[in-house]
């Protein structure tokens, strides 16, 4: 390879460069995604063999695209490593499930349903209720709890609250 030709290519390969950083770094706020935390878990027995959670979670959409909820995921990490799935409780049925077990609280945010959006520059406080095949004393044991989105366009979103 001569001099001339290396030197081409090194200012070609520079410009390309540059032209991807400036294409990224324009568009960054059209890249999805969200900035949240899981702010309080509140837990307890629904009987010997099963337990139940409520997350209250604050999330952030600091895109200038929405993000609409597909798919809600909880997963709870027990104390020997291994995942447990939650079982989601309907949104229509989380008021039944707070007052027949009064030690889960009270509804202090809204719930979270399928399909909602999460505006652009906007932030929302909700909650989510779930079930665990597991007992109490597992639960109050375990390492943390996993909560995980999916977009419509497949755009995936999680955090995980450590006790």
């Amino acid at each position: 390879m001569n001099k001339r030709f290396a030197i081409f290519l090194s200012i070609g390969v520079a410009v390309i460069a540059a032209l991807v950083f400036y294409t990224f770094a324009t568009t960054k706020q059209n890249h999805l995604e969200l900035v949240g935390k899981i702010l309080k878990v509140r837990s307890g027995a629904i009987d010997e063999n099963s337990s139940a959670a409520v997350l209250d979670f604050r999330v952030q959409d600091p895109s200038d695209v929405p993000f609409v909820i597909r798919e809600v995921t909880v997963t709870l990490e027990n104390p020997d490593g291994t995942t447990t799935d939650a079982m989601i409780v309907a949104k229509s049925d989380v008021q039944q499930l707070l007052t027949y077990n009064k030690f889960l609280g009270v509804q202090y945010n809204d719930g979270l349903s399928i399909h909602e959006k999460i505006a652009p520059h906007s932030t929302i406080d909700r909650m989510i209720a779930v079930r665990f095949e597991v007992p109490k004393a597992v639960l109050d044991r375990a390492k943390g709890i996993r909560l995980h989105f999916q977009d419509v366009d497949g755009t995936e979103w999680e955090t995980e609250y450590r006790f």
